[in-house]
C-alpha cells in the first residue's frame, strides 16, 4: 500500500530557466531525485524568456516576478552576489526582489498543501522563508543549505545578526563542507540539527572515465568556472610561460564566464599566450564531460577573495575526479574534503604560480603518478558524492525535520 506523499516546497534563486539551460544545475538535479519520495513545488526568480509556471521533469515550478520583465536582471547568469559585483546599480532591485519572493511565499504557503519548507541560501531564500511563515501564520519545518556565498561574502554586522536570526528559526541545516559547518558554529548554529551534505555528481551514468586513453589529447590543460576572483584563474595564466619553456605543446582551455573576462583575456595577450590558451566561454552543462575525458589535467586555482568570498564545495573538481582526471587545486578549506594531497590529487599554496607551475609540469612529466591519482580520485568520489548517495542523505535530513516538528506524526514517503 503506498502512503501519500508528503510535499517539500523548494525556494531557490539558481534553478534552470527553461531545458538546456547554462545555469548551475544542482538544486534541479537534488529537486528531480527528490520527487521519488516527495510531491516536489519550487519557487525561483522569473527572468526574461521564462514561464510563469510549469512542470520541469515531474517538478512544479513557480515563477515569482519582481520588477519590469527585461529589468528581472538581478539572479541568473552568475548569481546574486557576482551580478551586485558587476553591476553595482542591481543593488536597486534587492528590495523589489525579496518582496516579490516574500509574497509569492507567503501565497503558496497560504495554499496549505506544503510538509516542508527547503531554503536554498540562508540570505537571501532562508530569510524570505522564515519572515513568510511569520506573516502567514503558517507552522512548517524549514530546512536550509548555505552552499558557501552566503556564509562567506556576506559581510558586515546588519547581515551577521540576519544570519544568527535565521539560524535562530529553522529547523534543520545543511552546508556543503566541513569549513562551512565551522562557520555556522561561529554564528550560533549549536542548538540546530546540522549536517555537512554537499551536492552531487551523476558519477554513474554522466561524468565517468573516457572509454579508452585515446581520447586524452596530450599536454591539454583544463579550467572550468565562472571568471570570477576567487577562481584565481590570473594565477594559473601566469603560469602558463613557466609551463610552456618546459612543455611548449601544452594548450589550457577555459570554459566559464564572468566579469573578469575582459581583464583575463587581457593578461592573456601581455604574456602572449594567445596561440596556447583558448577562452571558450560558457558551456552547455551536456558537454562538460567531454571536455574533462579530452583533458590530462584539470587547475583549480581558487583563492580567498578581497571580500572573504571563497569556495562553498568544488563540485568541478568531484567532476573532473569522476572522469579520472590529474588535478592541481589550491590549499582552502573546502577543497580538503574532496582533494587530499598525494592521493587523489596534488595541493599548491594559493596565489603562488610558480607553485602551480611546478605542480602541473610535474603531473605532466610522470603519466602513471597522473593515472593513479585519477583512479583513486574517482574511486573516492564515488564513494561519497554520486547523486544516488547525496539524495537519500537529503530524503533522510528532511524526514528528520519534519518528524521533529511534528513529533507525533507518522512520516513515510514512497519508497
Amino acid at each position: 500500500m503506498q502512503s501519500i506523499r508528503p510535499t517539500l516546497l523548494i525556494v531557490t534563486s539558481t534553478f534552470p530557466r527553461w531545458h538546456g539551460d547554462r545555469e548551475p544545475p544542482f538544486v534541479f538535479e537534488l529537486s528531480r531525485r527528490m520527487t521519488r519520495n516527495f510531491t516536489v513545488h519550487v519557487l525561483a526568480p522569473h527572468a526574461l524568456g521564462t514561464k510563469d509556471i510549469e512542470d520541469m521533469d515531474g517538478i512544479r515550478v513557480f515563477r515569482f516576478r519582481y520588477f519590469w520583465e527585461d529589468g528581472e536582471k538581478l539572479a541568473y547568469d552568475g548569481g546574486i552576489l557576482a551580478n551586485l559585483k558587476q553591476y553595482p546599480w542591481r543593488f536597486f532591485l534587492v528590495p523589489f526582489f525579496l518582496l516579490g519572493e516574500l509574497a509569492a511565499l507567503i501565497h503558496l504557503l497560504k495554499s496549505g498543501r506544503y510538509d516542508i519548507v527547503h531554503a536554498h541560501w540562508l540570505i537571501p531564500q532562508g530569510l524570505v522563508a522564515v519572515l513568510a511563515l511569520i506573516f502567514s501564520g503558517t507552522r512548517l519545518p524549514i530546512l536550509c543549505t548555505s552552499h558557501g556565498g552566503d556564509l562567506f561574502a556576506l559581510k558586515g554586522k546588519l547581515v551577521r545578526n540576519l544570519k544568527r536570526f535565521v539560524l535562530s528559526r529553522i529547523d534543520g541545516l545543511t552546508v556543503v563542507s566541513r569549513a562551512m559547518r565551522e562557520e555556522t558554529l561561529r554564528l550560533g548554529s549549536r542548538n540546530i540539527m546540522t549536517d555537512v551534505i554537499p551536492m552531487g555528481v551523476d558519477l554513474k551514468k554522466v561524468f565517468v572515465p573516457p572509454p579508452n586513453t585515446t581520447v586524452r589529447r596530450s599536454g591539454q590543460l583544463l579550467f572550468v568556472g565562472r571568471l570570477v576572483e576567487k577562481k584565481g584563474l590570473i594565477y594559473l595564466i601566469r603560469a602558463m610561460p613557466t609551463i610552456l619553456r618546459v612543455h611548449p605543446e601544452v594548450r589550457l582551455l577555459i570554459a566559464g564566464s564572468g566579469p573578469e573576462e575582459k581583464a583575463l583575456m587581457e593578461e592573456t595577450g601581455r604574456l602572449n599566450l594567445r596561440a596556447n590558451v583558448s577562452f571558450l566561454g560558457a558551456i552547455e552543462n551536456s558537454r562538460l564531460p567531454e571536455l574533462y575525458q579530452s583533458s590530462e589535467i584539470v587547475v583549480f586555482p581558487s583563492i580567498t577573495a578581497a571580500d572573504g568570498d571563497q569556495e562553498g564545495f568544488g563540485l568541478v573538481q568531484v567532476e573532473a575526479l569522476g572522469c579520472r582526471c590529474g588535478v592541481v587545486a589550491t590549499d582552502l578549506p573546502a577543497i580538503r574534503d574532496i582533494i587530499l594531497d598525494g592521493k587523489t590529487g596534488l595541493i599548491v599554496p594559493q596565489q603562488d604560480e610558480a607553485a602551480l607551475a611546478a605542480k602541473i609540469i610535474y603531473l605532466l612529466d610522470q603519466a602513471d603518478v597522473r593515472s593513479e591519482l585519477g583512479r583513486a580520485g574517482r574511486v573516492f568520489v564515488s564513494e561519497r558524492y554520486d547523486w544516488d548517495i547525496i539524495a537519500e542523505r537529503y530524503r533522510e535530513m528532511i524526514e528528520k525535520v519534519m518528524a521533529s516538528k511534528h513529533p507525533h506524526v507518522q512520516i513515510s514517503t514512497i519508497l
